[in-house]
């Protein structure tokens, strides 16, 4: 007979995990994590205003996704993600009104050419989520154009953690970074969300056929997709050996997080739970920071 404790103890622990990953503030940390990675390969000191408006602005448009795509019976969806986030729509609403509020005071520490890059980003990340677009009577956002969504998704997260952050320090006159190296930049950071993209898609590809939603998976089919992930985390292999200027903590702390993404990647499927994605893959992102920052201190001692 199962022990009362070890029962009890295993409810909390989930019921902490699904609020942490369903009420989107585990995606908000992954993209303080990301803009963390950007300062540490810039070798500058994290601005606080920055991590924090990453954290709001994600938390405020993943949550403002999800409830705009409320199904039409919630608590009958095969996810549970979707289950938890409707039975608990409060707490979501509140969730999101609080980090929509603490947007407002955060953009007076922004420079003009940050504030001018944001907008453009929050713009376009509304036109994904918004049905802004028609074509014969049909209404439709951008995630709806065939093979749009990956791009922008990886668009959106590049130029957020990683150009937000650059243009950012050098508007401080804190440091220069060149044209070459913030496309180098923001380059290898989209081909590592894309990557890292895929296999959600991969995983809603039978109800994305039904929906008629033209992703990458439904396109090219379930095996090629999983090539084109290890294809595109090979491409941030080959960029970062050929544009590595010294093979320090940072670039071995990047080269295993894209390895071990590649695993996971493989190991992903449609039958794995949504924990794994939510939290493995999602996590790797947090875990780039993690491996670059352990690393960089490795590397210290030899």
């Amino acid at each position: 007979m199962p022990d009362p404790k070890s029962i009890f103890l295993s409810r909390i622990i989930r019921q902490c995990a699904d609020f942490l990953l369903f009420s989107n503030i585990f995606i908000a940390l992954c993209a303080v994590a990301q803009a963390l990675v950007t300062y540490r390969l810039l070798g500058v000191k994290p601005a606080q205003h920055v991590l924090a408006l990453l954290f709001c602005s994600t938390l405020a448009l993943y949550n403002f996704s999800m409830l705009l795509s409320k199904p039409t019976a919630p608590k009958k969806s095969p996810f549970r993600r979707v289950r938890w986030i409707f039975g608990h729509y409060r707490v979501m609403v509140t969730l999101t009104i609080i980090a929509v509020i603490s947007l407002v005071p955060l953009t007076l520490f922004l420079s003009v050419s940050s504030l001018i890059l944001l907008s453009f980003l929050a713009v376009v990340a509304i036109a994904y989520n918004l049905p802004l677009f028609s074509i014969n009577e049909k209404r439709f956002g951008l995630r709806n154009i065939p093979g749009l969504k990956l791009f922008l998704i990886a668009l959106i997260w590049s130029l957020s953690c990683v150009l937000v952050p650059i243009v950012e320090t050098t508007a401080q006159h804190v440091i220069n970074v060149s044209a070459a190296d913030t496309i180098l930049l923001v380059g290898k950071r989209f081909l590592f969300i894309a990557a890292i993209t895929v296999p959600f898609d991969i995983r809603d590809l039978f109800q994305d056929r039904y929906h008629n939603l033209k992703t990458i998976p439904v396109m090219l089919g379930e095996k090629k997709a999983y090539l084109f992930c290890q294809l595109l985390l090979a491409a941030y292999i080959v960029l970062l050996f050929l544009f590595t200027r010294e093979f320090d903590g940072n670039f071995w702390g990047l080269t295993l997080t894209i390895i071990l993404s590649g695993w996971l990647i493989l190991k992903s499927s449609i039958r794995k739970n949504e924990y794994y994605y939510f939290f493995y893959l999602d996590g790797t992102m947090i875990l780039q920071f993690l491996a670059v920052a352990l690393c960089s201190w490795l590397f210290r001692f030899i």
